[in-house]
């Protein structure tokens, strides 16, 4: 046992009397027995970031050892949870939470119809499938722990069970249940890494067609306050075609986290007709609630989203805010009088932003299975500086960038992406799977990319001297742009159609645009045809209205090229 000689915050030291304590094990502070973490051993000195708040612990209270790392409890029931930063579930522990409360996090009693998969006599070897229970609209596997291996004495028959009851036997005796435990702290094995090549589809536009982000992939959301992260990846929560959503609310504020415990239960699932929240796990850690367990809550995520991941399926993880989850790594390594880099950020805050990222992937799983875990992490620069630290720090950790705008956000511009400052290393990799549905997919977005390109340098002209300045042809790229914007790029999150954008409709509304564009240009050059004219055609508001409707009519770019070659054929009239 060891005694309190040092508090400050989260933060407690110890003398040690016999022990040998471990880096990264859990212990136990105080009279309440709060629940810490060993970050640092210093002869017979202890330090213990302590998950809970500390008021009222004591120099001279007791620090008990575990002997264990900080694991996560894996198992049927994490769907539909609600767990605070170390795997304790709320709704459990009620409005108040009790110092040194201790729940376990899946229920010991409910009943569970196991199916085996596997016979009395098999080989089996880690990460080995022996069987699964029905939970929600999907097959929770049930594989063999990490380590284990050896020929099958006995495995029970198709039935109700509960999580703790004995399922599987070895020859050595060795029995398993239908639980698994994992330190939160290293990532779960994987046979291989695979290619990223297929897209996570989210059905705004934006992203899947202009910036997407690959099943596997790693995304960065960056935007000041008020642009719309919280919204943008609730939306991509409710509408990616990822099998699992973890969804992790690190340092947010209260309200902002209330609102998605309360939405999340009530909102309709596309993809199976029932609740959002039954194949969705809520990690909520607020502002409000002890800084260190904001740290841990982020692990406690991920280690919940291999598990799935290692069943073959494809999991979405949101982190919202990584900021915060930075923030309080600051403030525990400032306690602890750690040299503090630029803006008091620990030295080693680029490598654990690394580290969190390169836990996700698409991989070929222990089972022979294939699956992925995509990572989607939020982060709140001070007024919307990206080039704070952990903005930086992000960036060169994430394959995209989807830069949040002030400007947008203010317009009701949603989603509120820059899409001059964002971008995407997917596009290669997605290029396939986006070209077995259109071939010339590639040279359309890049079309759409130039055009918005030179259309941004070109505002800057429209708002000195107005577009009126410009000539015909600089007319025509702002005017295309701006319906490009308007068509394309923005969308209403209300409305029942437009709020998701299946990629067929992102390709025949990206097509209509370039034809239209295209003919633009033939009236400019044949005729001479004022950019005024041609954009005042009612074809234009039949293109505008597009987006509302479930599919894009197959006539409408025949009605595009009756229009503008009946224009062709006036003016050139007019000029004989």
């Amino acid at each position: 046992m060891a005694r309190i000689t040092y508090i400050s915050g989260p933060i407690v030291k110890a003398t040690l009397e016999n022990e040998s304590p471990k880096l990264l094990e859990v212990a136990y502070v105080g009279k309440d027995k709060l629940i810490g973490e060993i970050v640092s051993v210093e002869r017979d000195t202890i330090t213990v970031q302590v998950y809970e708040a500390t008021e009222g612990l004591k120099l001279g209270e007791p620090v008990i050892l575990s002997g264990e790392m900080l694991k996560a409890i894996l198992g049927p029931g994490l769907l539909g949870s609600i767990y605070d930063g170390i795997e304790r579930p709320l709704m459990k522990l009620g409005e108040r939470i009790e110092k040194g409360a201790s729940v376990y996090p899946l229920s010991k009693d409910k009943k569970w119809h196991f199916v085996p998969l596997l016979k009395k006599g098999d080989e089996v070897e880690e990460g080995d499938i022996f069987g699964y229970v029905k939970e929600s609209s999907i097959k929770h596997f049930l594989t063999i722990p990490n380590g284990i291996e050896g020929v099958i004495e006995e495995i029970k028959e198709e039935g109700d069970y509960t999580i703790n009851e004995e399922l599987l036997c070895f020859h050595n005796g060795r029995k398993l249940t239908m639980i698994q435990e994992w330190p939160v702290r290293f990532g779960r094995k994987y046979r291989k890494r695979l290619k990223p090549d297929t897209p996570l589809i989210t059905g705004q536009r934006i992203i899947d067609f202009l910036f997407p982000i690959a099943k596997g992939g790693t995304a960065s959301i960056p935007g000041g306050f008020g642009t719309g992260k919280t919204i943008l990846q609730q939306t991509l929560a409710k509408w990616c075609d990822a099998d699992i959503i973890v969804y992790i609310g690190c340092g947010e504020r209260g309200n902002e986290m209330t609102e998605v415990l309360e939405k999340f239960p009530e909102l309709e699932d596309p993809k199976t007709g029932k609740k959002l929240i039954e194949r969705t796990i809520l990690i909520a850690n607020t502002s409000n609630m002890p800084v260190s367990a904001r740290e841990a809550s982020i692990y406690l995520g991920i280690t919940i989203a291999e598990y799935f991941r290692d069943m073959g399926y494809h999991v979405a993880l949101m982190a919202d805010s990584t900021s915060r989850w930075a923030e309080a790594m600051r403030e525990l390594s400032t306690r602890m009088g750690e040299l503090p880099i630029e803006e008091g950020f620990p030295a080693y805050l680029s490598s654990r932003i690394a580290g969190v990222y390169e836990r996700a992937g698409f991989v070929e799983t222990m089972s022979g299975k294939v699956g992925s875990l995509s990572i989607i992490g939020a982060v709140s620069p001070p007024g919307g500086d990206f080039s704070e630290p952990v903005t930086r720090h992000t960036r060169r950790f994430t394959s995209v960038f989807w830069a949040l705008d002030k400007e947008l956000a203010n317009a009701r511009f949603y989603p509120a992406i820059n899409y001059t400052q964002s971008y995407s290393a997917y596009g290669e990799t997605v290029r396939v799977w986006w070209e077995d549905i259109y071939k010339e997919w590639y040279e359309l977005r890049s079309w759409m990319m130039k055009l918005l390109q030179e259309d941004d340098k070109l505002q800057r002209i429209v708002k000195l001297l107005g577009s009126e300045a410009l000539p015909e042809e600089q007319k025509l790229t702002v005017e295309i742009a701006n319906l490009v914007k308007e068509v394309f790029l923005q969308q209403n999150a209300f409305d029942p159609i437009d709020a998701y954008c299946p990629p067929e409709k992102q390709i025949a509304l990206a097509k209509v645009l370039k034809s239209l564009y295209d003919w633009w240009q033939a009236c400019l050059k044949e005729a001479a045809i004022p950019i005024k004219t041609l954009k005042g055609q009612k074809i234009v508001e039949e293109i505008v209205k597009l987006r509302f409707l479930k599919s894009v009519p197959e006539n409408i770019e025949e009605k595009i090229e009756s229009t503008y070659k009946n224009l062709i054929k006036i003016y050139g009239e007019r000029e004989k």
